[in-house]
């Protein structure tokens, strides 16, 4: 049973209750994005049934909900993945920019607790709306504050506009994007302005230039070749999230002989070393997301494409 939410949330809300109280589903897999996922994950529990949803955010598993897991890697592990990397290039100053969304609401709280946390001085905050088309104003605040490295929290078309926005105001700080934009789409919609760029990412879009002893690798470019096939389209990380958490629960399936909810729940919870497209799931009663900063590689865009950063 399918239904698309537009990123809507009231559509989202609608659709979860009809899934809940009309279709008679074992499992529910989605939304897709973490503001729809915060507003419907707490009628799981009294519904007893499980949510594997295909959104990032932090707060979705912290603290554990009993019915709810996620596939994408958290944002507290992409937030290290990127401060780890800026510590290696001896940057001090950091400047965020981030979306006013469930999504860059999370993000900007790990951002505002690590950054300090791990020997930086956090000198902007500037928030942008998920509609702003110009956000010249906030990046100009940002230039005029000399950080060492900005990092932009948010999903497209947002950190496209902000990456034209800094290459119109001559802005050379490196920019380091979230997972949020692990998608061809955000180069194509940044055009020459994604150049250089940095973030985290699962392996799925650099399948082939990781090496063959990677337990993932042979998975990713399976499903690669596959997806590219049939949809006639650059792989992306968020199918892949959704083909992860519809893989999961079926193991968990497998694993009780049961299709029951509960059953679901349980194993999915038992789930250890599994491979899928955002890493190596292990879960547990404490971890409904089952991955760590591991299942990041640091990626940068160099001639219009994604490049492992060594």
């Amino acid at each position: 049973v399918l239904y698309d939410d537009e990123t809507d949330v009231n559509k989202c809300v609608l659709a979860t209750d009809k899934l809940l109280k009309k279709d008679g589903v074992l499992a529910i897999i989605g939304p897709t994005t973490s503001g729809n996922t915060l507003a419907i994950m707490g009628k799981f529990a009294p519904a007893k049934i499980p949510l594997v949803s295909c959104a990032a955010a932090e707060k979705i598993v912290t603290p554990v909900d009993p019915w709810v897991f996620k596939t994408p890697q958290s944002d507290r592990h992409a937030v290290q993945k990127i401060l780890e990397h800026a510590k290696s290039k001896g940057y001090a100053k950091i400047a965020i920019i981030t979306v006013s969304d469930g999504y860059g609401q999370s993000g900007r709280a790990v951002l505002k607790e690590l950054v300090p946390a791990m020997g930086f001085t956090l000198v902007a905050d500037e928030v942008y709306g998920p509609k702003d088309t110009d956000m010249t104003a906030q990046l100009t605040k940002i230039k005029d504050l000399a950080p060492d490295a900005i990092v932009c929290w948010g999903t497209n078309p947002g950190p496209a506009v902000i990456s034209r926005n800094r290459a119109q105001l001559g802005i050379t700080t490196p920019l380091y994007q979230s997972h949020g934009v692990a998608s061809k789409k955000f180069i194509e919609l940044a055009g020459d302005a994604a150049e250089g760029q940095l973030l985290p990412a699962g392996r799925l879009i650099v399948a082939d230039q990781i090496p063959d002893a990677q337990p993932q690798k042979k998975l990713l470019q399976a499903y690669s070749k596959d997806y590219e096939s049939t949809y006639n389209s650059p792989v992306s990380t968020f199918g892949g999230h959704a083909y992860d958490a519809l893989m999961l629960v079926l193991k968990a399936i497998e694993m009780g002989g049961s299709a029951e909810p509960q059953a679901i729940r349980d194993n999915l919870e038992k789930i250890q070393g599994f491979v899928g497209t955002g890493g190596i799931f292990t879960f547990s009663a404490t971890d409904h997301n089952g991955l760590d900063a591991s299942a990041f590689e640091m990626i940068g865009i160099k001639g219009g494409d994604w490049v492992i950063i060594k």
